[in-house]
């Protein structure tokens, strides 16, 4: 599912470019993706649209609040993956209605554990829906898969 994703971001500029459910389902079957992840992905983003066209919450976190996650969120979200989206609040990228939208999205997966590369393409994706502008060096990061090889080097950070 997370490679549509990915090509729906490559080869639509906006979210509202895309086809209709019917006609982009044809369009992502002729691109030779399996009818299953299909459906898989234009649920998923069919949830999505709904979370950005809902109404917005009353209350929104204040700017440098601290999120405290549940612990089916702590466990969905391991801490590389909550890292991740603090760093990219601090960075501005996401503001507090944002990352509830990727955590609910996270959710809506029904996985026991995200990685942090799905996470990046789950973020990416809300991003590309609500059409904001996304800075060159910050796609880079949502697009470049973690490196394995990096996994092995020694932490030099004490």
């Amino acid at each position: 599912m997370f490679d549509i994703l990915v090509y729906l971001f490559e080869n639509y500029v906006h979210a509202d470019a895309c086809p209709e459910p019917a006609q982009l389902a044809r369009k992502l079957s002729a691109a030779g993706f399996e009818e299953e992840e299909i459906t898989e992905a234009l649920e998923w983003l069919s949830g999505l649209r709904e979370l950005s066209d809902g109404d917005r919450p009353a209350h929104v976190a204040r700017a440098g609040s601290v999120r405290i996650y549940a612990p089916e969120e702590q466990v969905l979200l391991g801490i590389e993956c909550r890292g991740f989206l603090q760093f990219m609040e601090n960075a501005g990228v996401l503001d507090a209605e944002c990352r509830e939208m990727i955590v609910e999205r996270a959710l809506a997966l029904g996985d026991p554990e995200i990685e942090l590369d799905n996470l990046k393409v789950i973020v990416l994706m809300v991003l590309w829906q609500q059409d904001r502008p996304i800075n060159g060096l910050i796609l880079d990061e949502l697009l470049n898969e973690s490196d394995d090889e990096d996994a092995d080097a020694p932490n030099v950070l004490h």
